[in-house]
């Protein structure tokens, strides 16, 4: 019994801080995508009136099967309007000054077309991505508890892969390279004609050789803008760098598929695309919440709960994720995703943390 007490006296003795203070929850369904559109990958949300924007990844082969579509779903996941980018996959999409920002990664451009497209609307190039030189970032040199050393030396043929963005508060807009190992700023990205690429850092921390061929993704500021936040999807890191272009140092580990990213109310919210979760982290890299899970495939061939999910975007007091549900292997049998045959976007409600 004094064994019981004094066990009992030091639980409540721990101070908050020591405590985990963990929080789950669960998705529910907010849209179906259209019969025939798959891979649902970049999402943005109008702060206005709380539309939704998707962007698909549709790379199928042959190119000719593919059916990439840019959708805008009202507030309460209703279809308004799609159009066609036909067999250029898209990955990045971004609200800012009533128009969407599409990264489209099949013709290696940043676009953008007016925030209530029917169509017909006119999709404008804002820029083209190139191959930078060197391709590939330079080799990393990993530190072994034996006292040895790696080197890892990337390969890279040149082909950009823009992926992640997010615009500063200047609308400058930040962009990531997957392949190629970089981080770009288009400044004044709303209003330059024409527009220009800088590279602001080019990092092995932003390169991989994981089985998921993407690295730097995901892309964050803090509150105040002295960090920029950077995903590496296949190392399963979160990454971050001072602004306005120190270097990079790694804030989190195993976070596997760290694809999409956004920083709400102090935290970094983190689509883990290899364990069908939303992570929130705290400033310190902690994890403070996992939101969903898989729950198998419904009747109608969508995923019920999270399958690869690969961003989410803040709508107003909840969160939507697009459920990319992509098959990474060439073999038949071993994925989920290979029964999916209709995708969708789910919500969940935002918690609130205790920050005490």
């Amino acid at each position: 019994m004094a064994v019981v007490i004094a066990l009992s006296l030091l639980t409540t003795g721990l101070s908050r801080a020591a405590q985990p203070d963990l929080l789950y929850g669960q998705v529910k369904l907010f849209a179906e995508l259209p019969e025939g559109v798959r891979n649902p990958e970049g999402l943005a949300v109008n702060p206005v009136n709380g539309e939704v924007y998707v962007g698909t990844f549709d790379v199928r082969a042959p190119e000719t099967q593919r059916n990439n579509q840019l959708l805008r779903y009202s507030a309460d996941g209703q279809l308004l309007a799609q159009h066609s980018f036909g067999q250029t996959p898209l990955t990045g999409v971004e609200f800012k000054d009533n128009h969407i920002y599409i990264l489209n990664f099949g013709a290696a451009k940043l676009q953008r077309i007016v925030a209530d497209f029917t169509t017909s609307s006119a999709v404008e190039d804002v820029l083209t991505f190139v191959a930078l030189t060197p391709p590939a970032p330079p080799s990393r040199h990993v530190d072994n508890p034996d006292g040895s050393q790696d080197v890892i030396t990337f390969g890279s043929k040149g082909m950009p892969g823009p992926n992640g963005m997010v615009f500063d508060r200047q609308g400058n807009l930040y962009i990531s390279d997957s392949f190629q190992g970089a981080i770009y700023r288009v400044d004044k990205a709303t209003s330059c004609a024409p527009c220009a690429v800088t590279i602001i850092a080019r990092d092995p921390l932003f390169a991989t050789t994981a089985a998921l061929p993407f690295g730097a993704n995901g892309l964050a500021f803090n509150a105040d803008e002295t960090l920029l936040y950077i995903n590496n999807a296949g190392d399963g890191r979160v990454l971050r760098m001072p602004m306005p272009g120190g270097p990079a140092s790694v804030l989190a580990e195993s976070v596997f598929g760290a694809d999409g990213l956004l920083f709400h109310d102090g935290f970094l919210w983190v689509a883990s695309n290899q364990s069908d979760a939303m992570v929130a982290l705290d400033q310190q890299g902690r994890v403070r919440a996992r939101v969903g899970q898989f729950l198998g495939i419904g009747a109608d061939g969508a995923p019920k709960g999270l399958l690869f999910p690969s961003g989410g975007a803040v709508q107003g007091k909840r969160m939507i994720v697009a459920n990319l549900a992509f098959p990474l292997t060439a073999s038949r049998g071993d994925e989920w995703e290979e029964e999916v045959t209709r995708w969708n976007l789910v919500s969940f409600e935002i918690p609130q943390f205790d920050t005490q």
